[in-house]
């Protein structure tokens, strides 16, 4: 189809190089001269209409500008996945089965706004949507882990069983609107590019829905809703973090007088863990080890989201030492990757001791391998200074 298609510059009869400015000065020529309006019944030239619309759609914005101009019309498959658009070209992003009323909601303001409505399309009737709830639900690092199912009781609005949320007694008290005569739109008369031109809109006094009520609800009072506790049930995934938000789609307010549910926006709040540190999908966990089990090695437990773990300490582990258990940190959201426990190894210094104790130290004070060397020291000193820059850039 692609190879059917004129060059886009070729149908706005502009260079490859026109201003933002020319490009819609063109436009506006050739839409004004086959409009429908002016061409009642001219299959031709709507679909000259429509080829300039699809033109301008590209060449008027920089993104698919730039796309067109490097892979011409396979641009659909290159830059914008492929079918939908204008005619099955990709790019108006109104699908295969664009009508005239989508191209004057699309370019309408081009015009002023004088195209919407016209050549015979139907105003479309505003879609009442209740309010949002936002709640906040903490979780701790197990839940992290697993992801967790929450049962929470919530108050909301909910549509008034009595009158099914139209607000008219019984349902049933309503009436035709004396405004549209119950068509839900109403006409008006525009100086348009051509003369006189009819427009409708949707009626002002009963927003489209052709009826009024005559004798409201007594137990909404009309508004159609009513506060009710309800149970709202939902699942928090593996992977959350600390002020993420969930949106649950018309599991907010229900909407006055009919229409769709808000949503309940659920915003995360993680709990503090008293041992575990979490960076990302990283857990960190800094041990303590006394002096003699850092010198000679041994075991230590550390704790982990799930439970406790036995670590093996390598006899010699220097302070700054820090021991990676992989694949015992948290996973990443709607991923079956998880990231790791880093153990940051810390060496006690006694603040006091006893005269035995003091005596056994002093013992030991000159021992050839408890006085650090020149190189052990330099070994040691580049390990922390490379923590602490990884520590200042965030890392």
């Amino acid at each position: 189809m692609a190879d059917n298609k004129r060059d886009y510059y070729e149908v706005l009869g502009v260079s490859r190089d026109a201003s933002n400015e020319e490009i819609k000065k063109a436009y506006r020529k050739l839409a004004i001269k086959y409009h429908p309006d002016k061409n009642p019944g001219d299959k031709a030239a709507e679909e000259k209409f429509k080829e300039a619309a699809e033109a301008y759609d590209v060449l008027s914005d920089a993104e698919k500008r730039s796309k067109y101009d490097r892979f011409g019309h396979s641009m659909g498959q290159a830059g914008f996945g492929g079918a939908g658009g204008f005619g099955g070209g990709g790019f108006g992003g109104f699908g295969g089965g664009m009508s005239m009323e989508d191209i004057f909601a699309h370019f309408g303001d081009i015009f002023g706004g004088h195209f919407s409505g016209a050549a015979g399309g139907q105003p479309r009737k505003p879609t009442r949507k209740g309010t949002d709830l936002r709640i906040t639900v903490k979780v701790s690092l197990k839940d992290v882990m697993n992801g967790v199912d929450k049962k929470l009781k919530i108050p909301r609005l909910v549509a008034c069983e009595h009158c099914h949320g139209t607000g008219a007694k019984d349902g049933t008290a309503l009436k035709t609107c004396p405004t549209c005569n119950g068509t839900g739109t109403v006409s008006h008369v525009v100086n348009g590019f051509f003369g006189p031109e009819e427009h409708r809109s949707v009626c002002p006094t009963c927003q489209g829905n052709g009826k009024i009520i005559s004798e409201t609800c007594s137990y909404c009072n009309g508004t159609g809703v009513v506060k009710k506790d309800e149970i709202i049930e939902f699942h928090i995934p593996a992977g959350v973090e600390d002020g993420m938000v969930l949106t649950m789609r018309s599991k907010g307010n229900a909407a006055r007088n009919g229409g769709v549910n808000g949503d309940l926006l659920v915003v995360i709040q993680e709990e503090k863990n008293d041992e575990l540190i979490r960076d990302g999908n990283d857990l960190i966990y800094n041990l303590m080890l006394d002096f003699p089990t850092a010198a000679l090695g041994g075991t230590s437990e550390i704790p982990t989201v799930e439970g406790r773990a036995r670590l093996k300490i390598a006899a010699g582990t220097q302070p700054g030492k820090v021991l990676r258990l992989r694949g015992k940190g948290l996973p990443k959201m709607n991923s079956s990757v998880k990231g790791d426990l880093l153990v940051n190894v810390m060496v006690y210094v006694p603040e006091s001791l006893t005269a035995a104790e003091q005596s056994a130290i002093e013992s030991l004070k000159d021992q050839p391998n408890i006085t650090p060397t020149e190189s052990t020291s330099k070994r040691i000193f580049s390990r922390l200074r490379h923590i602490f820059n990884k520590e200042s850039k965030g890392e």
